[in-house]
């Protein structure tokens, strides 16, 4: 049985965040073939991708890129001319994407398919997710079900799987994790504007959510700031 785990094959959403690097190193340490993937859908911090090529590469995982336009529709301060906040806000923030993650889930349930993968994993996260709906468990739940009932593999019996290893882990739990697993943290960039050499503002709300999980989990924080 343990062998037949190692073999198995599945596909990981990395942005090149530090939560999807996590996501990554823990489905290689519990023996699947690693196949990443990232996706270019027009968010102005172009350079996690750049991250995710690294993060891919530490952890030895084929990756791939697919681009698909969100801007075009805009609606997010991540994909269009709308500043990302500074500073905590009630309700849903303006940085939430709309249908990221449904998207993005469905391009790797594609991709699983063509694979021969029945694994799917992702970075979402219930607890820091900064009031984002595609990241609570319900809608986890709501995807892989939806996963065995659109897809030829469902249909003809392959029990597909949405792992979201960290949904409930706080960020120090995660950086605890990530540091157990040898994740390079400093080659990940999480800032909703990063520049062009990935370097972090220090202001928006995943900058605040990372540096505050570095300093609970009482390591230093390897981010660049620029």
């Amino acid at each position: 049985m343990f062998e037949e785990i190692k073999k198995a094959r599945a596909v990981i959403l990395v942005s090149g965040g530090m939560d999807s690097a996590v996501t990554l190193a823990i489905a290689r340490a519990q023996g699947f073939a690693c196949h990443a993937l990232s996706v270019d859908y027009g968010q102005r911090h172009i350079s996690e991708l750049a991250g995710a090529q690294r993060v891919a590469a530490q952890f030895g995982a084929v990756h791939k890129t697919v681009k698909v336009d969100l801007r075009s529709i805009g609606g997010s301060a991540l994909t269009a001319e709308i500043a990302v906040p500074e500073h905590a806000a009630a309700g849903i923030p303006v940085t939430y994407v709309p249908a990221r993650n449904t998207i993005m889930l469905a391009i790797a349930l594609g991709w699983a398919e063509v694979l021969g993968a029945n694994d799917i994993f992702c970075g979402v996260n219930a607890i820091d997710y900064s009031g984002y709906p595609d990241c609570r468990p319900e809608f986890v739940a709501g995807f892989e079900q939806l996963a065995n009932l659109a897809t030829k593999a469902g249909v003809e019996g392959a029990q597909l799987h949405i792992h979201a290893p960290l949904i409930h882990l706080s960020k120090a739990d995660i950086v605890r994790e990530g540091l157990r697993l040898d994740v390079d943290f400093a080659t990940t960039v999480s800032c909703y504007q990063a520049d062009a050499e990935g370097r972090a503002c220090g202001r928006c709300d995943a900058c605040r959510l990372r540096a505050q999980g570095f300093t609970d989990a009482g390591v230093a924080d390897p981010t660049r700031y620029r």
